[in-house]
């Protein structure tokens, strides 16, 4: 279906409020983003109709500790702006809930107010849709998926070019090198220039308790042979405890379970797409890497079936399971200091091997297999503000070294900026084991530099890894279909997903 700029801006609308209706089905909904061409990244499309769930540290953030330089350039900036309201639109993402409680000090400094509204993914999407279709001004930042970044490419503002352009408006030291280079090429450049700045990244690490593993003499594993072997053991030494060597996030039907899967496939050298842009996940690699994570199950809790991240959470939280291959954002809660696990889970970096990686040479829709399963998101300054200079000032504020160091401490998340984790206010906490520890994020930035994989961009991806993928290959986890047959299972999924790649005429 072709659309022009304007009926596909309507026809994005008009979805997603029959969604958050519920006049259509979440299905339905990304089956009709992927008709207009819109990306969404599958790990935000997991969140459709939901909030996303916060594992921070369960710590406030810290006091006022704006540079001087900087709180004298606001304040002289902000006066003639006083009295102003800027509004930004989000999901719930930590770096949004934290940047909600310290936004009274932007506005003690400048007058500005701002107003920060938290709604559902879709929501989101509806909401700077309609704010562009109609060049309106509705919102003065809009919060963009990492998978929006091409279809909002001419409503937002470069940053570089505006912080230029704009001397007097710029802020001192806000050092656009200073933010991590991958996250920027990942999430917010399109054709060369900036959309907006890079600004959530969860991420796959390795998390283990160091206690379990102290207890048994045992090693860390590295790749992904080892890590079943140790899963294996510890299941058996640990079953009078009821503590099982890991735990999964294998809920059938949901993107959750999608992400342990294409983890997997890539640790043992496939990928989602061969170069010829048919699904590659049936091939002896994808193949391979199906059947390991199928053995995880008999060393894991029988409710990793029905379990999301949020499962996942609960049994780390509650010292049921000894390691995972997981989300780093959520070993900062399980040292909350109320928490039953406090101090005892570590992080180290991803599962590499013993398979070489797949090369993006060799894979389709850009793709890129690698160690550490990611997905991110960045916000950016609407063309369309009535408040730019406004709304360009509390940007580089709300993305500026100290507020996104002073978020991290408060949320635990990987940091957007390089400096962040030289802040000695992040490294005096590496050793801390209790609220606002950071001995994750060493890890967290070798993973990202180093180790960072993306699933393929194409439009009609989040549809297929939120439907097709999870629920085949629930059936087959849970017994329903398959007989236990992996490669029949895989099959299956490639005829699902190629039928809908071509029906896109994307293949």
């Amino acid at each position: 279906m072709k659309f022009k700029r304007h009926q596909k801006q309507s026809f994005i609308i008009d979805s997603a409020n029959a969604f958050t209706s519920g006049r259509i089905s979440k299905r339905d909904f990304l089956k009709k983003m992927g008709v207009a061409g819109v990306g969404i990244s599958a790990y935000s499309a997991g969140m459709l109709g939901t909030s996303r769930s916060f594992f921070g540290n369960v710590a406030h953030a810290q006091e006022n500790t704006t540079p001087e330089e900087v709180a004298n350039f606001l304040r002289e900036a902000g006066k003639p702006y006083a009295g102003a309201t800027i509004r930004y639109t989000s999901e719930a993402t930590p770096p949004t809930n934290v940047l909600n409680e310290l936004k009274s000090e932007f506005t003690a400094l400048t007058g500005i107010n701002v107003e920060i509204e938290i709604v559902p993914l879709e929501q989101v999407l509806a909401k700077a849709t309609q704010d562009v279709q109609g060049q309106l001004g509705t919102y003065d930042i809009y919060y963009l998926d990492q998978a929006w970044t091409s279809t909002f490419s001419p409503d937002t503002i470069d940053p570089l070019e505006y912080y230029d352009a704009n001397p007097d408006l710029a802020m001192p030291n806000f050092d656009f090198e200073d933010f991590s280079k991958p996250l920027v090429e990942g999430i917010c450049e399109y054709n060369g220039k900036w959309i907006g700045l890079p600004f959530d990244i969860p991420i796959f690490t390795m998390l283990y308790r160091a206690d379990i593993f102290e207890k048994h003499g045992l090693e860390v594993p590295t790749d992904y042979e080892a890590f079943t072997k140790v899963a294996e053991f510890i299941t058996e030494a640990e079953k009078e405890n009821n503590i099982y060597g890991t735990g999964l996030q294998a809920k059938s039907g949901h993107y959750s379970l999608e992400c342990d899967w294409t983890q997997a496939v890539w640790g043992h050298g496939g990928s989602i797409f061969g170069a010829d842009k048919n699904f590659s996940g049936n091939d002896a690699e994808g193949v391979e890497g199906l059947e390991w994570y199928m053995n995880l199950l008999n060393s894991a809790p029988a409710s990793s079936v029905t379990s999301t991240w949020d499962g996942q959470w609960q049994m780390g939280a509650s010292g049921q399971v000894a390691m995972m291959q997981s989300w780093a954002e959520l070993f900062p809660g399980w040292n909350a200091d109320d928490s039953e696990v406090k101090g005892l889970w570590e992080v180290a970096k991803p599962l590499q091997g013993p398979a070489s990686l797949r090369s993006r040479d060799n894979v389709g829709f850009g793709e890129i297999p690698n160690w550490g399963h990611q997905g991110g998101s960045s916000i950016a300054l609407s063309r369309y503000s009535k408040n730019i200079e406004a709304s360009w000032l509390f940007l580089q504020w709300a993305c500026s070294k100290d507020i996104m160091t002073r978020c991290t401490l408060a949320g635990g998340f990987a940091p957007m900026r390089n400096s962040s984790y030289e802040d000695p206010r992040i490294i005096e906490r590496k050793e801390l084991r209790g609220a606002g520890t950071t001995r994750h994020l060493d890890t967290v930035k070798w993973t990202i530099d180093n180790a960072m994989a993306s699933e393929p961009d194409l439009p009609i991806w989040a549809g297929v890894a939120n439907n097709e993928i999870p629920t085949e290959l629930g059936k087959l986890l849970t017994g329903q279909d398959y007989d236990g047959n992996a490669k029949k299972c895989m099959d299956q999924v490639a005829k699902l997903v190629d039928a809908v790649v071509d029906e896109a005429e994307l293949g």
